[in-house]
């Protein structure tokens, strides 16, 4: 049953679809922590709103889209499985897939964590 993270989430890939990670970490509460399998362990509104500020370039570098397959949740917590983009050296598309968990709080992230195929 759809709630509150399930919304959040929601809103959370529309901004996504954007193209600008930096406007995701007021979505964050200020004690949040956020664990991505590429860059690691960011907690704390500063550390957070760094880390999606580093994505802005790091994802234009890659040339990554991601896109959202599934997503569901409840008041507190949710899941979304997504699929990221990339060019290979030769100029292939790269495709991997992975899977977010997040929990929320009055409607601001307290925590997320991906997981992505190798």
């Amino acid at each position: 049953m759809a709630g509150d993270a399930y919304n959040t989430i929601q809103r959370f890939w529309e901004m996504q679809d954007q193209g600008d990670y930096a406007p995701l970490a007021a979505l964050f509460a200020d004690d949040a922590e956020v664990v991505d399998p590429v860059y690691g362990t960011f907690v704390g509104g500063e550390a957070i709103a760094g880390f999606f500020t580093m994505m802005n370039s790091e994802m234009a570098k890659a040339g990554a889209t991601f896109q959202l397959v599934e997503l569901s949740g409840d008041d507190e917590t949710a899941w979304a499985q997504w699929a990221v983009k990339t060019k290979n050296d030769d100029g292939s598309d790269r495709v991997r897939n992975g899977v977010g968990v997040y929990r929320v709080r009055d409607g601001r992230l307290t925590y997320y964590k991906d997981y992505m195929n190798s």
